[in-house]
């Protein structure tokens, strides 16, 4: 294994890279260093992950994080914190994109201060106006890959620049492919940090964060369902925060507290009306909603 750095000054930012079994691989200026947490954070049960910004010191002569800095956000499954983009990569044709599926992932996203960007993979195998009509009256940017063509690899890139990203996406809709069309260095070198850190490439289910295109990407295995029934809960008040199209109108229903599925009067379900919102992003605004409406506040710290 490549010996980590050393620790040269008393105290020393950086992010970390990966966690494997308790030891931490923290990025800085002097490069990738090894370390461990504080006793004090699994006293505090603050359990640090890829992508805290932490400052290291020197204990006994070895590098330990000493500070986790305040997060932005935090995802347990893959654990990830500080997101800023989050790539959904939707295919046209197998799998059949369902919007559910990706306005669920896009909710979740905003709830916890993230940018979801459509990602529309095998467009040049399928008809791409099913989604790019789903949502071209959502605030969400949406970009069309051809591979033929190069067409919205660069979008995609402007995205990942001076940001930490993820790519979500479940098996078949082509995450793999268009990943190692961006980074075709990619997969050998997270392959080669596994095999640095002591794990193979078939068995490593740690997040590894890498730097791209003057920003970071943050390699998930396994981040298809985005803990959309766990950690990934929203509350039913909380909700229409989570469409972002639907800001513009929310305060101007009749009813204060109104769920915009059947009462008179509803902003949400006038514009609806008037075309100025998508019908299967507002279908899916009612069926998140009928799962949370009956959970109750006890249930919820539960979850």
């Amino acid at each position: 294994m490549e010996r980590a750095a050393v620790l040269r000054e008393e105290r020393m930012k950086g992010y970390i890279v990966k966690g494997i079994g308790g030891f931490y691989y923290v990025k800085t200026e002097e490069g990738v260093i090894e370390c461990k947490p504080r006793g004090i954070f699994r006293k505090q049960k603050i359990t640090p992950v890829a992508g805290d910004e932490v400052t290291l010191e020197t204990e006994n002569g070895a590098a330990v994080i000493a500070e986790i800095a305040p997060r932005k956000n935090v995802f347990v499954r893959p654990p990830v914190a500080n997101l800023d983009v989050l790539f959904l990569v939707a295919s046209t044709t197998q799998p059949t994109p369902s919007t559910l599926v990706l306005d669920k992932l896009s909710a979740i996203a905003v709830d916890k201060g993230v940018q979801p960007v459509i990602v529309c993979t095998k467009a040049d195998l399928g008809e791409v106006e099913f989604l790019r009509s789903a949502y071209e009256r959502s605030t969400l940017p949406f970009i069309a890959i051809r591979y033929d063509s190069g067409e919205g690899l660069d979008e995609v890139r402007q995205w990942i620049s001076g940001r930490l990203c993820a790519f979500c996406g479940n098996s078949g809709v082509g995450k793999s492919t268009l990943l190692n069309t961006l980074l075709p260095q990619a997969e050998r070198e997270t392959s080669a940090i596994s095999q640095k850190l002591g794990r193979g490439r078939h068995t490593t289910r740690e997040v590894t964060i890498f730097e791209a295109f003057g920003g970071r990407i943050a390699d998930t295995p396994g981040f298809a369902s985005l803990e959309a029934n766990r950690a990934g809960f929203i509350p039913k008040e909380n909700l229409e925060h989570a469409f972002p199209e639907f800001g513009p109108y929310l305060g101007q229903c009749q009813f204060t507290g109104c769920s915009h599925r059947t009462e008179k009067g509803c902003a949400i379900r006038a514009a609806l009306a008037e075309g100025k919102l998508s019908q299967t992003r507002y279908d899916s605004y009612c069926a998140m909603y009928e799962e949370v409406k009956d959970v109750k506040d006890w249930q919820r710290r539960g979850m």
